[in-house]
C-alpha cells in the first residue's frame, strides 16, 4: 500500500471513529482507533525508511504485521512513546 493512501486511510478511519463515538458505538469507535494506529505506525516506517510504499511480500514479507509493538519499535519513537504517553500505550496495547 502507498504511503499516500495509508495517510489518507489514518484520517478517514480516525473520521469514522468518532462518527461511531458519537452514536456510542465504542466497539467499533476503538476498533477503527487501533487500525488508524497501525496504518499511522506504518506510515512512518515508511517515512523512516523513505519508502514510497509499506511492503508486505518479497524479501521484505517480514513486515507484514498487525502487532502494534513491533511496528512502534520500527518507528524509532518507541522510546518517546512509552515514556511520554505509557498510559495511552497501555491501554491501545488492551484494546
Amino acid at each position: 500500500m502507498k504511503k499516500v493512501e495509508i495517510d489518507k486511510i489514518v484520517l478517514a478511519r480516525l473520521k469514522d471513529a468518532e462518527v461511531l463515538l458519537q452514536a456510542s458505538r465504542y466497539d467499533g469507535s476503538i476498533y477503527l482507533c487501533g487500525y488508524a494506529i497501525e496504518l499511522g505506525l506504518k506510515a512512518r516506517i515508511c517515512q523512516i525508511l523513505k519508502w514510497d510504499e509499506y511492503p508486505t511480500t518479497g524479501k521484505y514479507g517480514t513486515f507484514k504485521t498487525h502487532d502494534l509493538s513491533i511496528l512502534l519499535h520500527l518507528t524509532d519513537l518507541e522510546s518517546i512513546i512509552k515514556l511520554q504517553y505509557m498510559t495511552e500505550w497501555c491501554c491501545t496495547m488492551e484494546s
